[in-house]
C-alpha cells in the first residue's frame, strides 16, 4: 500500500511538474506570499533565525532578507520537483558554470575514499544528479517521519539506478558508508542537520551554539578520506526561464578531520556558514536549526519561546 501511495504521489508530481516554469514560478510566489501573509512554519522559523543568525540587521533589511528566504525556499521547492520527475541529462543542462572539478578528480584519483559534504543551500538535489553522472555513491540521507514520504524519495532519487546507494544515517547503517569509503568510494553527506541529543557537539553557526554532527568528522579521521563541500548555487534564469546554476566545488578546512569532535564541528560549521553567507536567501533558514541548545546554558528552545 505505502508503494502504491508513493507511486501515485510521484506521478501526480510528476504531471504538476510539466507545467511552464513561469507557471511554476507564480505558484511558488503565491505560496510563499501565503506562508508571510499567514504566519505558517515557514515564516515563523526563518524570523527566528534571522533574528538569531544576522542581530545587526536593520528592520528593513530583516524584513526584506525574510521575504526573500520565502520566495527561495518555495522556489526550491519546485525547483527540486522538476529535478526529481525529469530526465537527469535534462537538469545537467542547467549547470552553466562549474569551478573545483580538478579537486573532485584528483579526490577520486586518490583511492582514499572520498566525502562530498553538501549544506543545504541552492539545489542539493541536482548536485545530487551531478555526482551520480560522475561516479557511484552512497547518499546519507535522515528518514521522513512519513512511510510514504520515505517510498516517495527512494523513488524520486532512483533515476540513476544502482549508482545512487541511499543509506540511513542511522544505526547498523553507518558501517555500510565506512565500508564504502574504506574501499575509495565516494559518500555524499548533508552536514547541516541538527543530530539527535548524545550524537553531536555543539560548536558556534552564525555566532549562536549549534549541536552538529560528529559522525563527518570521524568519518574523516577514520578512514583518512578526502572531505570536498560541494553545491549548485543558483546564478540566473536562462533562454526558457528556468533557473540555471553554478557547481562549486571546495577543500575542506583545517581540522576537519581533527581527532578531537571539538575541533571538528567548528571546522565543519565554519565551512557551512562561509558558503551560506554567499547568499542567505539560498539557505534553508526554515530548518530548525537550533532546537537544542548547550546543557547548562538555561537557554530555552528559541522556536518554542517566540
Amino acid at each position: 500500500m505505502t508503494a502504491l501511495a508513493a507511486r501515485l504521489l510521484f506521478l501526480l508530481a510528476r504531471l504538476f511538474a510539466q507545467l511552464p516554469w513561469p507557471w511554476l514560478l507564480r505558484v511558488a510566489d503565491v505560496l510563499a506570499w501565503l506562508w508571510l501573509r499567514l504566519d505558517a512554519r515557514e515564516s515563523r522559523v526563518a524570523r527566528v533565525n534571522l533574528d538569531l543568525a544576522y542581530p545587526e540587521l536593520l528592520a528593513h533589511e530583516r524584513i526584506e532578507r525574510h521575504e526573500a528566504i520565502l520566495r527561495t525556499t518555495a522556489h526550491q521547492a519546485l525547483e527540486t520537483l522538476r529535478l526529481w520527475t525529469r530526465r537527469p541529462q535534462r537538469n545537467l543542462a542547467l549547470i552553466h558554470e562549474t569551478t573545483g572539478l580538478a579537486l573532485f578528480d584528483a579526490a577520486l584519483a586518490s583511492g582514499r575514499g572520498v566525502i562530498v559534504a553538501a549544506p543545504h543551500y541552492g539545489n542539493w538535489e541536482l548536485l545530487n544528479q551531478w555526482l551520480a553522472s560522475r561516479t557511484s555513491l552512497a547518499i546519507l540521507y535522515r528518514p521522513p517521519e512519513s512511510a510514504i514520504g520515505e517510498a516517495f524519495l527512494q523513488r524520486a532519487r532512483a533515476a540513476f539506478g544502482d549508482r545512487v546507494t541511499q543509506i540511513r544515517a542511522e544505526g547498523s547503517a553507518i558501517r555500510q558508508v565506512y565500508r564504502r569509503l574504506g574501499a575509495g568510494g565516494v559518500v555524499g553527506i548533508l552536514p547541516d542537520q541538527q543530530p539527535k541529543a548524545g550524537d553531536g557537539e555543539f560548536a558556534p553557526f552564525f555566532g549562536v551554539q549549534a549541536l552538529t554532527m560528529t559522525l563527518l568528522g570521524r568519518l574523516a579521521h577514520r578512514t583518512g578520506a578526502v572531505v570536498l563541500f560541494a553545491y549548485c548555487e543558483r546564478l540566473d534564469t536562462g533562454r526558457h526561464g528556468e533557473p540555471v546554476f553554478a557547481l562549486r566545488i571546495e577543500p575542506a578546512p583545517a581540522g576537519i578531520d581533527d581527532a578531537d569532535p571539538k575541533r571538528a564541528v567548528a571546522a565543519l560549521n565554519a565551512a557551512v556558514e562561509h558558503i551560506a553567507r554567499r547568499d542567505p536567501a539560498q539557505y534553508q533558514w526554515t530548518y530548525k536549526r537550533y532546537t537544542l541548545r548547550p546543557p547548562g546554558s538555561g537557554e530555552d528552545n528559541p522556536y518554542r519561546q517566540r
